[in-house]
């Protein structure tokens, strides 16, 4: 892997969370973030890993599928039972499946170990600055949306079909957002990437299928015959717009 010269430093540093039993990766990601104002701190195992992720504060976890001890879905599983923070995982093999059970299991997003540095910095750019975006929309008022009996309160970040709360992870949230916002318009995966994800689409990127059956699974939405969310053939997605009964 070749790091190109580093681009201009940030401001304030951000602490990352590389978990890697390749050293010497881990060393090389560690040198071209570092100027750029991040402070990576390297574990070899899942094990340490997960014990550092869970108990010092990081503003996004790199995590290797493949490691020592732990692998990295056991680790995802285990830190998303107590913690939220932003998980980019790096597939070696580079398997559409690795990917899918991650992006299901609630990583935000994912690389293959080919990635240039910079696609590398983008991505995590992206993903903090989706979970810094969650949590200051939080603080601010913003109206409850309604598409038949699914409720989603923005500033809060709670949906719920009913009385029910369904549990989103931060992308299906804001797919789920973004979806409702525009009900009855077709949403391209194009706008849904860069809109959710803040990334440039890739014609290759399945991500955004990936998520967007695992919405419609909790939402208990049949994809042959679905009440909200439509796939419109070649062109992407759509809410349908239900009144307060849930009819069109």
């Amino acid at each position: 892997m070749q790091v190109p010269p580093p681009e201009e430093a940030l401001e304030t540093r951000t602490r990352v969370l590389l978990v890697d039993d390749d050293a010497k990766l881990c060393r090389l990601l560690a040198e071209y973030l570092q100027p750029l104002g991040y402070d990576v701190v390297s574990a070899h195992s899942g094990t340490s890993g997960l014990a550092l992720a869970l108990n010092q504060p990081f503003a996004a976890v790199i995590l290797d599928v493949m490691m020592p001890g732990i692998d990295g879905f056991t680790f995802l599983r285990q830190l998303r039972e107590k913690s939220d923070v932003p998980v980019l995982m790096l597939t070696g093999r580079g398997e559409e499946a690795d990917r899918i059970l991650g992006l299901e299991m609630g990583a935000d997003d994912y690389l293959p170990k080919t990635f240039s540095t910079r696609e590398l910095l983008a991505r995590l750019r992206a993903v903090i600055r989706r979970s810094i975006l969650a949590r200051t929309s939080a603080k601010k008022p913003a109206p409850k949306i309604a598409v038949g009996d699914l409720i989603m309160e923005p500033a809060s970040r709670v949906a719920r079909l009913g009385a029910e709360p369904l549990s989103l992870t931060a992308i299906e949230f804001d797919l789920l957002l973004a979806l409702a916002k525009s009900a009855g318009r077709v949403k391209s995966r194009e706008q849904l990437l860069l809109e959710v994800a803040d990334r440039n689409f890739d014609v290759f990127d399945r991500s955004i299928d990936v998520h967007i059956s695992s919405v419609r699974k909790k939402l208990g939405d049949d994809p042959k015959s679905p009440r909200f969310i439509v796939t419109i053939r070649s062109a992407g997605y759509m809410m349908r717009r239900l009144g307060a009964e849930g009819a069109e």
